[in-house]
């Protein structure tokens, strides 16, 4: 695996790489939505650390349904209100099917604005529906049921490559409240930084906030001013494990997607036709695969870095341009260049692992830094 350290270059001259330095993301300004502000306390101790670990670990299982060997059919809803930010804001619908001996079939749709089937069986996977990448608001509603804390918090924590770079990423932890909720939030990151006593979270951190008495994830996010919010009300569940009820993503402090989990069955044995894939898949070639996120650096002009940075979100394609990109500061009086100047980079990297792989879209979060030459 490749570690997400690893950032690709820029194709236009008057861009230059950046490194998030420590100085220059060591915290944030304050999102209302920000579970942690202040009270975080350095992880170094080895079992201090895996208590950490292992809590996101715990956390980490409620969502993972397929690896419970259980077939099941998954129906979920979700609204979208993104203000168009993002493409295909509305009403949306989508559902699983998984059968341990078949393979997983997903479906999912906007009114007739956007549809896509997709199935995965036998080491292959086939696609179907509209042209063009998967949408941002669908792999993020993906991402927050299935998905939510990138893998294995032990060893593959955002790709890290060895166990002993993994052994050096920092944690930290903090006791916090969330809608009455006491939880134990988890930090992390790649970046190789040293303890500081900054109050707030950085920029380059990981958060996962848990309830430590029954082990469930309550607020992920990928950085600061991005929130998943879990409700476990008349929550499903399966083989014997709680799943959310309902997840709100908040950006900037508003709520951008409302998701609601509106069944979740067992299937003991789905129809075999439905893992057959039709002509069109076929033809269609290889199908999307969706990855997790990346985070890189970028700064705009000539000069030294001023100011803080702009967080712009979005999705990298296939082909490496970054679309629906939008900002996570909107009042930031730099926030439309910065997401112009990102929507103008190149963010083309060969696809990990071997020849031949399938295409990959991925989201990414670029902070976006002027030069003082170029204000």
């Amino acid at each position: 695996m490749k570690s997400n350290k690893t950032l690709c270059w820029l194709a236009t001259s008057v861009l230059s790489f950046s490194v998030l330095g420590e100085r220059a993301i060591a915290a944030t300004s304050g999102d209302p939505v920000e579970v942690v502000s202040g009270g975080i306390q350095s992880v170094d101790a080895p079992a201090a650390r895996s208590a950490a670990l292992e809590l996101l670990d715990r956390a980490r299982s409620g969502s993972r349904l397929q690896a419970r060997g259980q077939g099941y059919d998954l129906k979920v809803s979700f609204t979208v209100n993104s203000g168009g930010q993002t493409n295909y804001d509305g009403a949306w619908q989508m559902e699983d099917i998984f059968d341990p001996q078949q393979g997983l079939r997903w479906t999912a749709r906007t009114g007739n604005a956007y549809t896509i089937t997709e199935i995965s069986s036998k080491g292959k996977l086939y696609s179907e529906g509209t042209e063009g990448p998967i949408p941002l608001r669908l792999q993020e509603a993906r991402a927050a049921l299935l998905d939510a804390i990138p893998s294995a918090a032990r060893m593959a924590l955002l790709d890290l490559p060895s166990a002993a770079e993994f052994t050096r990423a920092p944690v930290r932890t903090a006791m916090a409240t969330f809608q009455g909720t006491s939880v134990t939030c988890v930090l992390y990151s790649l970046a190789q930084t040293t303890a500081t006593a900054e109050p707030g979270r950085r920029w380059q951190e990981l958060e996962d906030c848990v309830d430590p008495q029954s082990g469930l994830l309550i607020v992920h996010s990928q950085v600061p001013g991005r929130y998943f919010a879990y409700d476990y009300s008349n929550a499903p569940q399966l083989a014997g494990q709680m799943f959310p009820h309902r997840v709100t993503v908040i950006e900037a402090g508003r709520t951008v997607s409302q998701i609601s989990v509106d069944s979740l069955t067992e299937l003991r044995s789905a129809d075999e036709s439905l893992f057959v894939p039709t002509p069109e898949m076929l033809e269609g070639g290889r199908a999307t695969t969706m990855s997790g996120a990346r985070k890189m650096a970028r700064v705009v002009g000539e000069g030294k870095p001023a100011g803080t940075p702009i967080c712009i979100f979005g999705v990298v394609t296939a082909a490496g341009k970054l679309v629906e990109a939008h900002s996570l500061q909107p009042d930031d009086p730099n926030s439309a260049a910065a997401v112009k100047a990102a929507g103008e980079m190149n963010f083309l990297r060969p696809t990990p692992g071997v020849i031949g792989a399938p295409p990959q879209q991925q989201f990414a979060f670029v902070f976006i830094r002027f030069a003082s030459q170029s204000r």
